[in-house]
């Protein structure tokens, strides 16, 4: 069995939207005065506990006091469903992420700012990180200095998109804990052998009461309404505004390939090693969309490269 984490701390940031205004939940790990910050941003239907383990080790390994946010994009995890299922886009989801390094500033004060700024995304969470990065007159605290990009680049298969297509908001009610931790299993099969102890673990945090005694899932189902909608030609020219933002990013950035990925081909993983920031790529076999980054070998190439080592 493996040993009980900690629980972070639960905060939430109010982030504006057309309608108005929703509230967004994070999780802090480590101490909230520390001034390098790392932000851990999760895939399309998942949430921010599913970096506890990495969380963990980052502020335990960390020379410096360090704290990581991991926050549950709108419409996930804790944080409030938007009226307007239009808006569960990227652009929302980075103003959001604007709105969260500024309370995080402020709460760090004016005599003692943000020293680091860095960001580990998986898939979607990428994507965020790439648009944040890669646009320089965004007003960040400071420029993100290290960035992972998990299993994500600028170009995304069609493929992929139809997969998501089929299964995102299709779900139900569940007996149990177990129950939901064997759907999600089977629709998860990229993240690796993952033991059923930490699977069953990281399950518990994607439900919400169902009904009666049941379980469902924690995110709102409108958010695969974008995903429907789109299309090979709409696809198409978000890439192309993609790899524009590829190319302005200034951070150090490791990229990390399942190799059996669906999602980001060996192509773009190689293209994206020789444009731009040059990423690092890591090429993990046996693993598919997305590694779950849980397993301590995984957990070691994240912590040091955001220790520059």
């Amino acid at each position: 069995m493996t040993t009980a984490l900690p629980s972070p701390e639960l905060e939430h940031v109010i982030c504006p939207h057309p309608e108005g205004q929703h509230r967004m939940a994070y999780w802090r790990w480590g101490p909230a005065q520390a001034r390098h910050v790392v932000v851990m941003v999760h895939g399309l239907t998942r949430q921010g506990r599913d970096f506890d383990r990495l969380a963990q080790a980052v502020v335990a390994h960390s020379p410096n006091p360090v704290q990581v946010i991991c926050p549950d994009v709108v419409g996930r995890g804790r944080s409030d469903w938007l009226s307007a299922p239009e808006g569960y886009q990227i652009p929302q989801y980075a103003g959001d992420m604007l709105a969260l390094l500024a309370q995080i500033q402020a709460q760090l004060g004016a005599d003692s700012p943000m020293q680091s700024l860095d960001w580990v995304g998986t898939s979607m969470g990428g994507l965020i990180g790439m648009v944040l990065a890669g646009q320089p007159g965004l007003p960040l605290p400071m420029p993100i200095r290290r960035l992972v990009l998990n299993d994500v680049g600028p170009a995304i298969t069609w493929s992929s998109v139809q997969r998501m297509q089929a299964y995102v908001g299709q779900y139900g009610q569940y007996a149990d804990l177990d129950e939901v931790a064997t759907a999600l299993r089977a629709l998860s099969h990229g993240f690796g052998p993952v033991p059923d102890d930490v699977w069953r673990e990281m399950s518990s945090h994607m439900t919400r009461p169902g009904t009666g005694s049941g379980l469902t899932l924690h995110y709102d189902p409108a958010i695969g309404q974008g995903i429907r909608a789109a299309t090979p030609a709409a696809a198409a020219a978000g890439e192309a505004v993609l790899w524009a933002m590829y190319d302005q990013i200034q951070a150090e950035t490791l990229l990390i390939r399942g190799q059996d990925s669906d999602l980001l081909t060996p192509e773009t993983a190689a293209a994206m090693t020789q444009r731009g920031p040059r990423a690092r790529l890591e090429v993990w076999p046996g693993l598919g969309h997305a590694p779950s980054l849980t397993e301590a070998a995984q957990i070691d190439v994240v912590s040091l490269f955001l220790r520059g080592a």
